[in-house]
């Protein structure tokens, strides 16, 4: 068992993610992601120092959603573990090491992004008595879950009163 060392970092992807799928089925993404780290000159002048490059590794729906939504050049951040690994290559023993990523998105510093979720009962086809999606008969009005405005106090409803949904602040 290895010692696995929390890690989060922000940087670019250097090149597509690569998705493959092994025998078990599980989805593996390779990323590789480049981490400059930005010093001040002794004029004050910022320049970008070496870059830092990581090995990141996703599994199962991430590894999918991560090859679907990020490209080239992205620029991203990733949480995970550290691994460390160490292998025997022509007869000499070699170290490695790649994060394998918990949770990796966008760094919306340099951007936006349009959420979407993704459906992962689309594999299950649903029984036919059960509608589901956009197809399903509305069982409470349409529009939005709540409402925000942005003046006056929050009031939130005694136990057991029925909420209107609305959020004051």
């Amino acid at each position: 068992m290895g010692t696995k060392i929390p890690i989060n970092i922000a940087g670019n992807l250097v090149a597509d993610p690569e998705l493959t799928v092994g025998e078990s089925g599980v989805a593996h993404a390779k990323l590789r992601v480049a981490v400059n780290q930005r010093i001040q000159g002794a004029d004050g002048t910022w320049q970008d120092g070496e870059p830092v490059f990581h090995n990141v590794s996703a599994f199962r729906a991430l590894a999918e959603n991560a090859a679907t939504s990020l490209k080239k050049g992205d620029p991203v951040t990733v949480a995970g573990e550290l691994e460390f690994r160490s292998y025997e290559k022509d007869g000499e023993r070699r170290e490695a090491r790649r994060i394998v990523a918990d949770t990796i998105g966008p760094d919306l510093r340099f951007g936006t992004a349009a959420y979407q979720r993704s459906s992962h009962a689309a594999a299950a086809a649903p029984s036919p008595e059960i509608q589901t999606g956009r197809e399903a008969a509305p069982t409470e009005p349409e529009g939005p879950a709540y409402n925000v405005s942005l003046k006056g106090p929050v009031f939130l409803p005694p136990l057991g009163a029925k909420a209107r949904n609305e959020i004051n602040f």
